[in-house]
């Protein structure tokens, strides 16, 4: 009886696979990965051997690829592409110089995914390692490409995707006369004229996600040898795992599989069960 009852402590963990995003994304979906594998659980976390922020960790087993960019390259690329962001102009220059930076950066994302796909060995002991489920930050798709591939529930945990794609995958409503786009400094209360420029605040959106999030749907198609798009990709997630806060966001009407956890990434308390 001993021994089944100390069975049982084990049966409850479970086999997670992690494909996190570098940067600001890791630092918030750290402090979760380190307490699930306190808890007993098996994390393996999937990152290029090139990165800013993710970093072993006796929490984790770590699984490491080949990157076709060197450690100056990413930064020299993440700091040019911050940089724009305090920088003043018209809308023009900052569209123009929006869409090369984060062509380079979508770039960068693209060629190391490919790599990673292209990792047969590793593919190989993702396929072998029986997983639960895959928790991946969809901004970059590589984490639903990989839980499509291995037939796993995918979970997203995410602060947001540009352009309103998530939005789109989970059919949210986000009708532009009540809810005003990012960076428009519009509040929920517009006259007829704002929510004219709150509605062609979607135009450029259309262009930038059109090149910015397409070569995955290209890679994805390869790899899966199945076509595939943006939403298909999106659309496979069973639980969506929100960092919004609603005390600094707008209230959003919310689906079943979206579980809001803004907090999580501002200072640090005791997670939730």
């Amino acid at each position: 009886v001993v021994v089944l009852l100390s069975l049982l402590g084990l049966a409850a963990a479970g086999k997670l696979l992690v494909v996190p995003v570098d940067g600001s994304h890791w630092l918030s979906m750290q402090e979760v990965v380190d307490i699930l594998g306190q808890r007993g659980h098996e994390v393996v976390v999937v990152a290029p051997e090139v990165s800013m922020r993710i970093k072993p960790s006796k929490n984790f087993v770590m699984k490491m690829y080949s990157a076709p960019y060197t450690q100056e390259d990413l930064k020299k690329e993440f700091q040019a592409f911050f940089h724009f962001s305090f920088e003043q102009g018209s809308f023009l220059e900052r569209f123009v110089k929006a869409y090369q930076g984060i062509k380079r950066i979508t770039n960068f994302g693209v060629s190391s995914c490919g790599h990673l796909l292209q990792n047969k060995e590793l593919i190989r002991y993702l396929e072998e390692s029986k997983f639960d489920a895959v928790l991946t930050d969809p901004v970059l798709l590589c984490g639903a490409i990989l839980a499509k591939h291995l037939s796993l529930p995918a979970v997203y945990f995410l602060r947001g995707i540009p352009c309103g794609l998530d939005f789109e995958a989970t059919q949210c409503p986000r009708p532009p006369s009540y809810v005003p786009r990012g960076f428009t400094q519009l509040t929920d209360r517009m006259t007829f004229l704002q929510r004219v420029k709150n509605l062609l605040h979607d135009i450029p959106d259309i262009f930038i996600c059109d090149f910015a999030f397409q070569p995955y749907s290209k890679l994805a198609s390869e790899f899966l040898q199945q076509d595939m798009n943006v939403q298909d990709l999106l659309r496979q997630a069973s639980v969506w795992l929100l960092r919004s806060e609603f005390v600094l966001d707008y209230p959003r009407p919310l689906m079943p599989n979206i579980i809001p956890i803004g907090g999580v990434n501002c200072a640090y308390k005791e997670l939730s069960q």
